[in-house]
């Protein structure tokens, strides 16, 4: 398996370069950027902008772990909105379009949302609703996937949506292409259950996977911790990823960075994950 840093880990305002150079001291092997609605990386990226962020990863040495976005909390594939459930549409075609321009094998994608606790007023959808338009959303993005030569990865997050990983099994299998997958995040579903056994469960529809630790006597999104420092029972999750085979990106997602000497989560992660999957340093 590969080492990953998600961008998302780093000081907010540091540039993509400034990112993918720290990346890069402390000993990951890629990192996994975000696509935001605008700036560096935003939804108006071009081929030269593309081409300058790939320059900074040849650069250092890195590969693109994977490509994120968090622009599916504002715009919803399950809203009752429909241009809301249009624009997420459109994002997820430019993941996609960027993602093969940077060569990268999948996309972390948020099929919308049952009910988000952590946004104060979001939107409360019927979970009927919210499977059938996640469905038609996903759908209608299977073609632009298939062409791009980049699987859609679904990431099971706190939106009271797909809540099982027979649920998050069933969802995947019913769209009938190899070009839509899991994104496991194992830390996400400590709280209600076993990383390791979704993990099994799950299978090869897994297509990249996020690493962060969680302790549930904390609770909330106050219980997201540094690796090994949480509930996690890493071995475990490590031996599941072996059974079924996955040889790709396991990325950290620490949020959020360190309040003072912010770099040194970047640091301290690497050498957590070097300790989880065995290796020497």
């Amino acid at each position: 398996m590969k080492k990953g840093i998600n961008i998302w880990s780093f000081k907010e305002g540091s540039t993509i370069q400034e990112c993918i150079q720290l990346a890069q001291k402390a000993g990951f092997e890629g990192i996994e950027l975000s696509l935001n609605e605008s700036g560096e990386l935003g939804l108006d990226a071009t081929d030269k902008d593309v081409h300058a962020i790939k320059s900074w990863l040849d650069d250092a040495g890195l590969e693109i772990a994977g490509l994120a976005t968090g622009l599916y909390w504002n715009y919803s594939m399950t809203s009752a909105d429909q241009s809301k459930r249009r624009k997420a549409i459109d994002i997820g075609k430019k993941q996609l379009e960027l993602a093969s321009a940077f060569g990268v094998d999948a996309v972390l994608v948020i099929p919308g949302a049952v009910g988000v606790d952590f946004i104060p007023g979001s939107e409360v959808v019927p979970y009927d609703a919210a499977y059938e338009r996640a469905s038609e959303a996903i759908a209608e993005l299977v073609p632009h996937a298939a062409s791009a030569g980049v699987s859609i990865a679904i990431e099971n997050v706190w939106n009271k949506f797909l809540l099982s990983p027979l649920e998050l099994r069933r969802f995947i299998d019913d769209q009938g292409s190899s070009y839509v997958g899991s994104y496991f995040d194992v830390g996400n579903v400590v709280h209600s259950g076993y990383p390791e056994q979704w993990i099994r469960i799950l299978g090869d529809r897994i297509k990249k996977v996020h690493f962060k630790d969680y302790r549930r006597q904390t609770g909330g999104l106050h219980g997201f911790v540094d690796l090994l420092a949480g509930d996690v029972d890493y071995p475990a999750v490590v031996q599941a990823l072996r059974e079924i085979g996955y040889e790709g990106y396991v990325t950290a997602e620490m949020i959020p960075p360190y309040s003072h000497h912010s770099e040194q989560i970047i640091f301290n992660t690497s050498a957590a994950m070097d300790a989880i999957l065995g290796r020497s340093r």
